[in-house]
């Protein structure tokens, strides 16, 4: 049976920061499950699912890191999952929020909030800034998948929405 681990790392983006990432893995004889990279200002960010057949390699791994750090200038961490992992339930529907607003303090946090309390399970968010090409002010575009359990009416989830909208002056869409 497989070990399956998280490793989270960053490091000033530069051409080779994954292959420098990917080798530890490779040379520990982990595999690569699934990934998620993307630059954020001068950082490259890297977020690997992996799995290795060794036991006791955790150690191993936190040395590796370690190095990382030291010659490459590259922080890594590893923890290990010790919960199976979760399947897709099929009691829940998926939808998208996309969100367009002209940036301001909050509107992650509030509409996370506003997620979290209606029990909507955010999968996958993706936010970035852009400068509006009429006036210049920076516009924050957020795309947020989430899972809603079949009993929530996501016409009720759009009327409360509404009133998130109107507080923070941005436009929300559920995309079905």
């Amino acid at each position: 049976m497989s070990n399956r681990f998280i490793m989270t790392a960053f490091g000033r983006d530069r051409v080779g920061i994954v292959a420098d990432v990917t080798r530890l893995l490779y040379e520990n004889n982990c595999n690569l499950e699934d990934t998620t990279m993307n630059t954020l200002a001068d950082e490259f960010t890297l977020n690997l699912l992996f799995s290795c057949k060794q036991s006791n390699i955790e150690e191993q791994l936190s040395r590796e890191c370690r190095h990382l750090e030291l010659e490459k200038g590259i922080s890594a961490f590893v923890r290990p999952l010790t919960v199976p992992q979760r399947k897709a339930q099929k009691d829940y529907k998926t939808c998208t929020l996309n969100i367009e607003g002209v940036d301001q303090a909050g509107i992650v946090y509030k509409i996370c909030q506003f997620l979290a309390d209606n029990k909507l399970n955010i999968v996958h968010l993706n936010s970035t800034p852009k400068a509006s090409p009429e006036s210049g002010a920076t516009i924050y575009s957020m795309d947020i998948h989430i899972q809603a359990p079949e009993d929530i009416s996501l016409d009720q989830v759009e009327d409360d929405l509404s009133i998130i909208e109107d507080e923070l002056q941005v436009d929300i869409n559920l995309s079905r």
